[in-house]
C-alpha cells in the first residue's frame, strides 16, 4: 500500500508541475487576446519581443515595460496634439 501512496504523491506532484508549466505559457497569450484592442497586439508583441528573448517570458517585468512604452507613446501624441494622454 505505501508504494502505491508513494506513486500517487509522485504523480500529483508531476502533473502539478505540468500544469504550472502551462499556466505560465498560455497566461501571457491569454492576456494579449482578452485585454489588448486588436490595432494595439502588434506593438505590444514587437514591446515583449525586444524585452526578453528567453524561451519562457516572464510575464509581469513584460507587461511592466508594455504598460510604460505605450504611456510614452501617449504623453507623445499629446505633446503633438496638445491633448492630456489620460
Amino acid at each position: 500500500m505505501s508504494t502505491f501512496v508513494a506513486f500517487v504523491v509522485v504523480a500529483a506532484i508531476v502533473v502539478f508541475f505540468v500544469l504550472v508549466e502551462l499556466a505560465a505559457a498560455t497566461l501571457p497569450l491569454l492576456i494579449v487576446v482578452t485585454l489588448v484592442p486588436p490595432g494595439e497586439r502588434r506593438e505590444l508583441a514587437e514591446v515583449l519581443a525586444a524585452l526578453d528573448r528567453r524561451r519562457r517570458l516572464r510575464i509581469w517585468p513584460a507587461l511592466r515595460a508594455a504598460v510604460a512604452a505605450r504611456r510614452r507613446t501617449c504623453r507623445s501624441r499629446a505633446d503633438r496634439y496638445g491633448a492630456r494622454w489620460w
